[in-house]
């Protein structure tokens, strides 16, 4: 479930695109200005951010240029968020930085495709394709995971899980039987999030096996002892 980030002071028009985005299933973080924008960023990358210009205390434009020049948050995507549609207006927005300029008031159909359109520019593989290892499916769009415990044509049991096991797993599931370390993990799951332990992923490993249980997959996940973790397509006990 990929995580955005509004930063947009008009509560009004906040709520309305965190409606439309969780309704589209992304996991949404609200930020009012420009500190609060900051606070969430340090706290944890997003997959993208939507800005707008003008913000109290430091703009939209101001943000996007701290975000290009720290080597953290560089290639985060950004797209940029304004009642101001002038030609020059957007060229400052992208010489900023922003990946995208989308001008008020704009469709709910044409944010998301932006959105869309930035997310598979900077991760292809990362949104709408449904993943099948094992006769376990995921399904970003509707953030499913199922498997069909009695053969073809029976009904696909859900596997439950929070947002980060489904990220974890997705990812597992995009790179099967590449050995992954607790680093990598948290750097392409987590976002590069410098204040999170390595033995976090241990954690949500856990958990995704135990949320794996029900449908008979937890022993897709390996342990290769000093290295990390792999998604095998070929588990030793599928229940194990």
């Amino acid at each position: 479930m990929p995580r955005v980030l509004v930063v947009e002071d008009e509560a009004a028009i906040a709520e309305l695109v965190a409606m439309n985005l969780r309704h589209a299933g992304f996991e949404v973080v609200l930020a009012a200005d420009g500190d609060a924008a900051l606070r969430e960023v340090a706290r944890e990358l997003p997959d993208l951010v939507l800005l707008e210009w003008m913000l109290p205390g430091l703009t939209g434009q101001q943000l996007a240029q701290r975000w290009r020049a720290d080597p953290r948050t560089r290639a985060l995507p950004i797209i940029m968020l304004t009642a101001r549609a002038a030609e020059d207006d957007r060229v400052c927005g992208l010489d900023a930085g922003a990946d995208d300029y989308l001008s008020k008031p704009f469709s709910p159909k044409e944010l998301l495709a932006r959105i869309r359109a930035v997310l598979r520019r900077r991760a292809p593989e990362a949104l709408d394709t449904v993943v099948e290892v094992s006769g376990l499916r995921l399904d970003p769009a509707t953030h499913r995971v199922t498997r069909r415990l009695g053969g073809e044509g029976s009904e696909p049991h859900d596997a439950k899980m929070g947002p980060t096991e489904f990220r974890l797993l997705h990812y597992f599931m995009s790179h099967p039987e590449r050995v992954h370390s607790r680093a990598h993990l948290l750097d392409r799951v987590w976002g590069d999030h410098v204040f999170i332990e390595e033995r976090t992923v241990d954690v949500h490993v856990k958990r995704l096996r135990e949320a794996l249980g029900p449908v008979q997959s937890a022993g897709l996940i390996e342990t290769v002892c000093g290295a990390g973790y792999r998604l095998t397509q070929q588990p030793a006990s599928a229940s194990a």
